[in-house]
């Protein structure tokens, strides 16, 4: 069985369309994750409980967690969900890819979450990169002050494992990696 594939449905379904498959969840986005196994096997008839949990132990982004018989996806929810996660106090320096593109409006008007409910950024440039390359090949790196968004009255909060989300990136707070 895919893994990647299993899990990009695991994140549909988690962060964007848990209603499609029946599932109803609860005001932090948990779902009992019986029921989550049970929406897989719709599309793959051959998955278990445990080849799900595999896929949360082993995501290399933290994508997802699992309490108390409830799995959940910690971030790049596109519906309100309450995630109540740790404030990250320590980072200086985040990352965000993106593509060109989008450069100019993001330097006048910052990062927004668009679609979602929080921008995302990272503690990782090839991760920064690497996610800016999903949406187009020719991407820029921005740099974002942390103590910046802080001073703001942003909080910046602990995601993933190297995944962090806030409200909004202020352009001020933004730096153009040099190439």
């Amino acid at each position: 069985m895919n893994r990647v594939k299993v899990s990009r449905l695991m994140a549909y379904i988690l962060r964007h369309s848990p209603e499609e498959f029946g599932l109803e969840p609860d005001s932090k986005g948990f779902v009992p994750l019986e029921e989550l196994v049970k929406a897989l096997k719709s599309i793959y008839p051959d998955v278990t409980k445990e080849f799900v949990c595999e896929i949360v132990e082993k995501d290399p982004k933290g994508r997802y967690e699992i309490r108390n018989g409830k799995i959940r996806a910690r971030y790049g929810h596109s519906f309100p969900v309450s995630l109540n996660h740790k404030e990250d106090l320590d980072s200086r320096i985040l990352y965000h890819g993106t593509p060109r593109r989008n450069l100019t409006s993001i330097l006048r008007e910052g990062l927004k979450p668009m679609k979602r409910q929080f921008v995302h950024l990272t503690t990782s440039k090839s991760e920064a990169i690497e996610t800016g390359r999903r949406h187009g090949r020719d991407v820029v790196l921005l740099i974002i002050d942390a103590d910046c968004l802080r001073r703001k009255g942003l909080g910046i909060y602990r995601a993933g494992k190297n995944v962090r989300i806030v409200d909004r990136v202020p352009p001020e707070c933004i730096t153009l990696a040099e190439p």
